[in-house]
C-alpha cells in the first residue's frame, strides 16, 4: 500500500498561498486558492505527472476566498467532487466571506481593507458536507478530515497515515510565509481561543509536519512552543476584555474585531 505523499501547490508567490496535492492510491487536492487559481493548480498537477481527471476529491479547509475562491472552477476542470464543512456552508453557497474579518494583528488590519478580500467569487455547493471526523479511504487516500474550528467555524485539516497534517490556516508562517519555519497566526481568526484549542488537539496526535496555507512546513515541536506562548498572550487579552470573537461581533457591533489589541 503506497504511503501518502504531500506535495505543495503554490498559487501565490513561492509559498504565500498554498494548495496541496495528496498522493496515495488516488490523488486528492486540498484547497483551491484564490479566484483565478484553478488553471494554475490544474497545470501544476499535470506537471507532476498526475492526470487531473484522476483526482478523487477536492477538500476545502475553510470558507475564506484564498482557499475556496477557485473551487467551483477546479471542480469543473477535474470533475472531482468537493468536500467542505457544513459550518462554512454560507460562504460556499454565497461566494462571499462572512463579514467582518477579525484581524489577529497589524497585517490583518491592513489586509482587511483590501478590496480583493471582499469580492464575490463563484459560489459552489459542496458535494460532500463534512460534519465530523471523516475517513478518506473511499477516495483512495489513507487520511482523515479532522474538524479544527476556530479560524472559521467550519475549518478542517487533513491528517494522513504518515502523520502529515495539512492544516489550512490553523497556524501559518510569520508574515504570510515570508519568514519560513516561524509559527504565527494567519491574518484573521474568528475565534482565537477555539483555534488554539483545535491546534493543541492536532498536536496531541503527534503529527510529523504541519503543512500550512501560508508558508513552508512547520516543525511540530516549534509549533508547540509557540502555542504555549500564544495561549498566555490570549489569556492576558481575555482577562482585559480585549479578545473579540465572531460571537461577540454577532451580538454587538459589526466593526469590532482586533483580537490582538493590548
Amino acid at each position: 500500500m503506497p504511503r501518502t505523499k504531500v506535495v505543495p501547490l503554490p498559487v501565490l508567490g513561492r509559498h504565500a498561498v498554498n494548495a496541496y496535492l495528496l498522493l496515495g492510491r488516488r490523488p486528492v487536492i486540498v484547497d483551491a486558492g484564490m479566484p483565478g487559481s484553478a488553471r494554475r493548480i490544474h497545470e501544476r498537477v499535470t506537471a507532476l505527472g498526475v492526470d487531473p481527471a484522476d483526482v478523487a476529491l477536492i477538500v476545502i479547509t475553510h470558507g475564506h476566498l484564498d482557499h475556496f475562491g477557485s473551487a467551483a472552477e477546479l471542480h469543473r476542470l477535474t470533475g472531482a467532487p468537493v468536500a467542505g464543512h457544513i459550518a462554512d456552508l454560507e460562504p460556499y453557497r454565497t461566494g462571499r466571506v462572512r463579514p467582518p474579518y477579525l484581524p489577529t494583528g497589524p497585517m490583518g488590519r491592513l489586509m482587511a481593507r483590501n478590496r480583493n478580500l471582499h469580492v464575490q467569487v463563484e459560489p459552489l455547493e459542496p458535494d460532500i458536507l463534512v460534519r465530523g471526523e471523516t475517513s478518506l479511504d473511499d477516495f483512495g487516500l489513507d487520511a482523515r478530515i479532522m474538524p479544527t474550528p476556530g479560524h472559521t467555524a467550519g475549518s478542517v485539516s487533513v491528517l494522513t497515515d504518515t502523520g502529515d497534517l495539512v492544516a489550512g490556516d490553523l497556524v501559518a508562517n510569520s508574515f504570510m510565509g515570508l519568514i519560513r519555519g516561524k509559527p504565527a497566526n494567519p491574518p484573521f481568526h474568528d475565534d482565537p481561543l477555539g483555534n488554539l484549542a483545535s491546534l493543541r488537539e492536532m498536536l496531541a496526535l503527534d503529527p510529523t509536519r504541519l503543512h500550512v496555507g501560508h508558508g513552508t512546513p512547520l516543525d511540530p515541536d516549534r509549533v508547540r512552543r509557540w502555542a504555549a506562548r500564544e495561549g498566555r498572550r490570549l489569556a492576558r487579552l481575555a482577562a482585559r476584555g480585549r479578545l473579540t470573537t465572531r460571537a461577540d461581533v454577532d451580538d454587538v457591533a459589526p466593526d469590532r474585531g482586533d483580537v490582538t489589541a493590548g
